[in-house]
């Protein structure tokens, strides 16, 4: 009698985390990257800016928040406005 063959598994490949962004799209002047959120958790308040254009929003956050959590909020209030 023979050894039963042993079925092994290949190893998974691990997945690259890959970070988010911290700079955006503007949506006033359309340069891409000119955006950045600067994110202050002890006043829970963020603030994203442009370089280009000097536009800017504030909002207030939490400790979940994220900087996507930020644009999307800036987005939001430029379709409320229009």
């Amino acid at each position: 009698m023979g050894r039963r063959k042993v079925k092994r598994e290949t190893p998974q490949r691990k997945t690259a985390i890959v970070p988010m962004d911290m700079l955006f799209t503007c949506p006033f002047c359309n340069h891409e990257k000119s955006c950045e959120v600067k994110m202050d958790q002890h006043r829970k308040i963020a603030k994203i800016s442009c370089r280009i254009c000097s536009e800017d929003f504030q909002t207030n956050i939490n400790m979940l928040s994220e900087p996507i959590d930020v644009y999307n909020d800036w987005i939001d209030a430029c379709d409320a406005i229009n």
